[in-house]
């Protein structure tokens, strides 16, 4: 596997007579497969609420979506699973795929009781991917009906950190309507992963199914994106980094030397990670000029070596003294998905403190821009929940659940 690494300003042509200039650089990142590449295998943990409330369709649904999981691993392949109502345990030890019937025959075991304690699922979950987390996928599904009643929500945010610091990747399930939607979106940020929402029991085998598509294309691991910039441009100062593909994501930098580094987690080979940063340009002089320089640091497991770096890419710019605009269609798309992302953010927030016109108007500026960008589905959701709002509806919390995904990623 190899790092494939595209550099696009939403306009590279700059006008000298501006002492100050606005861009945003974006960034797509992606493994790319190479012939003589070794397939990786894959360290799934499935960490399963299994409380009172799951019981009858939920539950039965979730145990049919983890037992096809099972039948899609490979051999060399290895499974774990874990289970929590207001405790948690081991359900299946991390092993290899060398009997399906047997692990299935667990999971078929699985009853609903007690409450609800996602922190201590997370924990053991992660002690068991960490297991065998050399070069392998190592992955976490974390799946909830409700409310972390009888843990500790930092904690989680916690556990999610300490995952992505062992390089394993968490993603979390949101089954219904009354889990923690700010929670687990967070774990989601944190550990590198993806937010699913399962609204109706029967889509749990496709919720399932999408994230182990998505598992399956991953090449590279612990990759970090490192920025250079020359003395005369600088990062925004607010917000200046965040990811707009697959999933939007605000993001936060760090110094490493020379460096600014943010880290991405996984690279997919099927699904680049889109970067957006906000730059600010100031004292440039006529003429072409390199204003940054972008690498990725990364781990191949195929190859079983980490702190791997690819080539540095500059970032150029045409300083011109007659400015003739060049504007790139490809990056607008990208500025309006972090807008969409944006403008429902501040909706939610209005909707809290009991502004509901402020919320509609929002929502509905979210809805425009979900149409300039062609995510006709988005708008829909978003423009019906606007309605809703001004005509004096309350939103239901399956409303603001779907909001919040429309908001993140385009629905597939």
């Amino acid at each position: 596997m190899k790092v494939g690494l595209q550099l696009d300003l939403n306009d590279a042509n700059v006008d000298v007579a501006q002492p100050n200039s606005q861009r945003q650089l974006a960034i797509s990142v992606s493994a790319i497969a190479e012939a003589t590449g070794r397939s990786v295998p894959l360290n799934l943990c499935l960490v399963l609420d299994h409380s009172g409330s799951m019981n009858g369709r939920p539950l039965e649904t979730v145990k049919q979506a983890a037992q096809r999981l099972v039948d899609r691993l490979s051999p060399g392949d290895r499974i774990s699973i874990v289970v929590f109502d207001h405790k948690a345990k081991v359900l299946v030890p991390n092993q290899e795929i060398d009997n399906p019937i047997s692990i299935k025959a667990q999971i078929n075991q699985l009853r609903a009781d007690g409450g609800t304690a996602i922190d201590e699922g997370m924990r053991l979950g992660i002690e068991e991917l960490a297991k065998f987390k050399k070069d392998t996928i190592s992955q976490a599904f974390v799946l909830t009906d409700g409310e972390n009643e009888h843990g500790d929500n930092n904690r989680c945010l916690k556990l999610a950190e300490l995952a992505a610091s062992y390089s394993l990747t968490v993603n979390s399930l949101g089954f219904g309507d009354r889990w923690n939607q700010n929670i687990l979106e967070q774990i989601a940020d944190i550990g590198g992963g993806t937010l699913s929402y399962i609204q109706q029991p029967d889509d749990a085998v496709e919720s399932f199914n999408r994230l182990f598509n998505r598992i399956q294309s991953v090449g590279l691991t612990n990759a970090y994106l490192q920025l250079s910039f020359t003395p005369n441009v600088r990062l925004a100062e607010m917000k200046p980094i965040a990811q707009v593909a697959p999933d939007t994501i605000e993001m936060s930098l760090t110094q490493e030397a020379n460096w600014q580094m943010v880290r991405l987690g996984d690279l997919m080979v099927d699904a680049p990670r889109v970067i957006l940063a906000n730059l600010y340009l100031s004292g440039l002089t006529e003429g072409r000029q390199t204003i940054a320089r972008v690498q990725v640091r990364y781990d191949d497991p195929s190859l079983g070596k980490e702190g791997l770096v690819s080539e540095a890419i500059p970032v150029e710019v045409n300083v011109q003294g007659v400015f003739q605009p060049a504007p790139n269609p490809d990056v607008q798309q990208h500025i309006f998905a972090l807008a969409k992302y944006r403008q429902t953010q501040i909706a939610e927030v209005k909707l809290q403190q009991g502004d509901r016109a402020g919320a509609a108007t929002m929502l509905q500026s979210a809805a425009k821009t979900a149409l300039q960008m062609g995510d006709n589905g988005a708008a829909t959701v978003l423009q019906d929940n606007a309605t809703r709002l001004q005509s004096g509806e309350e939103l239901s919390e399956a409303d603001r659940k779907k909001t919040r995904i429309v908001s993140k990623t385009i629905l597939q």
